[in-house]
């Protein structure tokens, strides 16, 4: 496997993410959720950022001088804060933002299972790296799974008309 190749591809999607959520962050109705919008693309840039860290230790066949991320802001939107979220999309229509909640869902698993099949390809650092992502997408994932579920849940059980 061509690891150079893999993170290639990977900084694109990555940066493919980031304008998605930037793009669509400030077209949600539902405040919480254009937030969570703008943190994962905070942290598609940090992704980007520490996979052109890992390509540029290859051009100069030196160690990798930035360290790994800390855990992702996403963590500040479990719990009662998302629950907090769903509930104030009852008051708002959020039958807009559903489809672009479904998106960013498909986005950040399709980058989890990416980062998942070339890790099990891969093997020192790189498997490190990508497995590293790989849960930090998956994380996201999770998170937009969530999220869409529970506000299609609530718009479900809204009476005709929201």
């Amino acid at each position: 496997m061509n690891i150079r190749k893999v993170l290639e591809y990977a900084l694109q999607r990555e940066y493919e993410g980031k304008a998605f959520f930037e793009k669509n962050a400030d077209r949600l109705s539902n405040a919480a959720a254009s937030g969570a919008f703008k943190i994962i693309a905070k942290e598609e840039q940090r992704h980007i950022e520490y996979i052109q860290a890992h390509l540029d230790a290859l051009d100069t066949n030196k160690p990798v001088e930035q360290a790994a991320p800390e855990l992702d802001e996403v963590e500040i939107l479990s719990g009662r804060a998302a629950s907090e979220m769903i509930e104030q999309s009852v008051s708002e229509s959020m039958v807009a933002d559903l489809p672009v909640l479904r998106m960013a869902y498909l986005i950040e698993r399709d980058f989890a299972e990416f980062y998942e099949q070339a890790a099990s390809k891969a093997e020192g650092e790189a498997k490190d790296t990508l497995e590293m992502l790989a849960r930090w997408e998956a994380g996201h994932e999770r998170l937009f799974k969530r999220m869409h579920d529970e506000a299609f849940e609530k718009y479900t059980e809204m009476p005709w008309g929201g």
